[in-house]
């Protein structure tokens, strides 16, 4: 194994473009507005409010994309982690299709950004292909009639086609997006934080945000080195709020996944033959696809808090073997972590939170494509003072629970498991025997002869 920093996401660092050192803060700056967080949120916030003229300073206290911006799956997405049903009991029909073409308009938004700019490494590859292990075709019928209605672009696939391109006894029939896309999202951080200082923004590194005073007109926010005073304060650090504002931390449950990329395997190609993304499950696991032509990335083995990465990786490559066991030994050549704030109502935290405050938070387990919106919409209302951020006005601030709603989430993630792989386990045994019965059916009709005619007098 390659990596010695368990933290490090070794094959984003590996194949990463080239990008300039950032100086820290050391000076006292004004400026229209300060974004705190220069993941995928706050640079497309910064970026955007550049691109309207006003200036803009981005505080970061690692470099660009080190949390979980640089370090996820790269799944690119349309939708939300709620279930659609969830969204539609909450707030409406009409409601949640509004939600939801904000949601494509944050995949259009990385989409084009990427192809308008010729952003370097990011390597776009179509599709998302989400697999059940249960032989539910009606229920995904179902569920794809409802996208449907709400303006998704889905299809079902039966699991002859499924199997076609992933065979692997253990899948049945999935649902197709066909305008998802995964990218390397560590590039595509660096890309965008070049596009928010070509519009104007400054980012600084190492330079964590310590204290906030937002009363009054002009915010201070103090760093180690220097004061920076403006008018509107973005804040897009996600859990690593905790020290600036604690209140909202405390709304974001701290949920670490694991990432493993392999050592390049003969014949993947032939056994994995959907290039798009792939996710055979609800929870953290399985998330992988094809990266380097040759190599699986996987993702999983959930925590609600940080673990030893070494045993997760053998657990990881263990999963691989189960689902594809004609791939033979699995090297790990890379392996990180990465901790996500995932809401208790799992839909993003989009808005003004207190005059000249803004929020935008709360974007694990959707896929990159909410943080793109989130940063946008927040752009649009601190400058063009456009309301559409107020759609997320029904999923308000909650309390996560702190210690024991980690402890709670995993004890949940823990015990669904088991109850999972029973049901697999069942539609497998099911189908095995549905098998069975139709070839001793055909082995019937095949040894009974046709009745001989009598004889002609």
């Amino acid at each position: 194994m390659s990596d010695t920093d368990p933290t490090a996401p070794g094959w984003y660092e590996a194949t990463r473009v080239a990008s300039p050192e950032r100086p820290r803060l050391n000076f006292d700056l004004d400026v229209d507005v300060c974004v705190v967080g220069a993941g995928l949120a706050g640079l497309t916030a910064a970026r955007e409010i550049a691109l309207r003229g006003w200036s803009v300073a981005v505080l970061e206290a690692g470099h660009v994309g080190w949390a979980a911006s640089g370090r996820n799956t790269g799944f690119v997405l349309p939708g939300f982690g709620a279930g659609i049903d969830d969204i539609v009991e909450r707030v409406g029909l009409d409601h949640a299709k509004q939600l939801w073409e904000l949601s494509e308009q944050g995949l259009a938004y990385v989409s084009r950004t990427i192809a308008d700019n010729a952003l370097p490494g990011v390597d776009a590859v179509p599709g998302w292909l989400h697999v059940s292990k249960t032989d539910n075709a009606g229920e995904l019928d179902t569920l794809v009639e409802r996208l449907r209605w709400i303006g998704a672009d889905v299809e079902t696939w039966p699991t002859e086609r499924v199997r076609e391109v992933l065979p692997n006894s253990r899948y049945f029939n999935a649902v197709h997006y066909r305008n998802a896309f995964h990218i390397q999202p560590l590039n595509y951080a660096l890309g965008l934080a070049a596009l928010a200082e070509k519009a104007g923004a400054r980012i600084f590194e190492a330079t964590p945000a310590v204290t906030l005073d937002g009363a009054g007109v002009r915010k201070r926010i103090g760093t180690p080195g220097g004061m920076v005073r403006a008018g509107q304060v973005v804040l897009a650090g996600n859990i690593h709020l905790g020290a600036l504002m604690p209140r909202l931390a405390a709304t974001l449950l701290p949920v670490t996944t694991y990432v493993m990329v392999t050592e390049p395997i003969a014949g993947l190609a032939d056994m994995v033959r959907y290039r798009g993304a792939v996710s055979d499950t609800n929870r953290a696991d399985n998330h992988y696809r094809i990266v380097g032509g040759d190599r699986l990335q996987w993702s999983g083995r959930m925590r609600a808090w940080q673990a030893e990465p070494h045993g997760i990786g053998r657990g990881l490559a263990a999963d691989i073997r189960r689902n594809f066991p004609a791939l033979g030994k699995i090297e790990i050549a890379h392996l990180w972590r990465g901790t996500l704030g995932r809401t208790i109502h799992r839909m993003p935290q989009v808005g003004e939170i207190e005059p000249g405050v803004w929020l935008a938070s709360g974007f694990g387990g959707h896929g990159l494509n909410t943080s793109a919106m989130g940063g946008e919409l927040v752009a649009r209302g601190l400058v063009d003072g456009d309301q559409t951020w107020r759609l997320f006005a029904p999923y308000e601030l909650v309390w996560a629970g702190g210690l024991l709603g980690s402890v709670l989430a995993q004890g949940i993630y823990w015990g669904s498991r088991p109850i999972e792989r029973v049901g697999h386990g069942l539609a497998r045994y099911r189908e095995r025997a549905r098998r069975r019965r139709q070839q001793r059916l055909a082995a019937r009709a095949t040894s009974v002869k046709p009745a001989e005619k009598p004889a002609p007098e």
